[in-house]
């Protein structure tokens, strides 16, 4: 049977060893989502410059004002829709992040209140006798403590689920609204 300041030693440890572990999770997962984005960012920026490269000089060799403009149009449809891509990307990556970072934190909380609970129940075996009233208020407490901390975590989690779901709602309306009008001002630009 180990002593009360043995179970706290060994208690604080694995309270250590947890926040470790959660603290490398999260940045792990920081890290890579850093890394993805920039990737992203580093092969659109790739693309934009040799295709801008390629409109230059097609538009240096436009014979006329009508060819210019023609060549100019010609290419705000296929930026259009890589921008309209990119964004996707980029709220995917988010999305992505989010989730894992749920994942972290439903993880943690579902581990820590089983230490918790563990902790004091085998504190509670060598209570003293007579000591039942103050351990049942005490798990009482304890049970509401977590009931709360669970509660406030699935509500960060949704709000924040809900954050993403709207970023991605709104990005979709902006894409379909940017590609109808793009179409249009190409339908106007070949009429003329």
């Amino acid at each position: 049977m180990s002593t009360l300041s043995e179970q706290f030693s060994e208690a604080t440890k694995e309270s250590i060893d947890t926040q470790l572990a959660i603290l490398s999770a999260l940045t792990n997962n920081a890290i890579e989502s850093v890394e993805k984005v920039v990737g992203l960012n580093l092969a659109v920026a790739k693309t934009s410059l040799e295709e801008s490269n390629a409109a230059v000089k097609q538009l240096i060799s436009a014979k006329d004002a009508q060819e210019f403009f023609n060549v100019a149009t010609s290419h705000s449809q296929p930026t259009t829709d890589k921008a309209l891509t990119y964004a996707r990307h980029l709220a995917s990556i988010t999305s992505n992040a989010q989730s894992e970072l749920a994942k972290v934190a439903e993880t943690h909380v579902t581990d820590t209140n089983r230490k918790v609970i563990s902790f004091f129940e085998e504190l509670f075996k060598n209570a003293p006798a007579g000591s039942e009233n103050t351990i049942s208020l005490f798990k009482s407490a304890l049970s509401n403590a977590i009931g709360t901390a669970s509660a406030s975590y699935e509500q960060i989690n949704k709000s924040t689920k809900q954050a993403v779901e709207t970023l991605e709602a709104n990005l979709n309306t902006a894409a379909n609204q940017i590609s109808h009008a793009t179409k249009s001002t190409h339908r106007t630009a070949k009429k003329s």
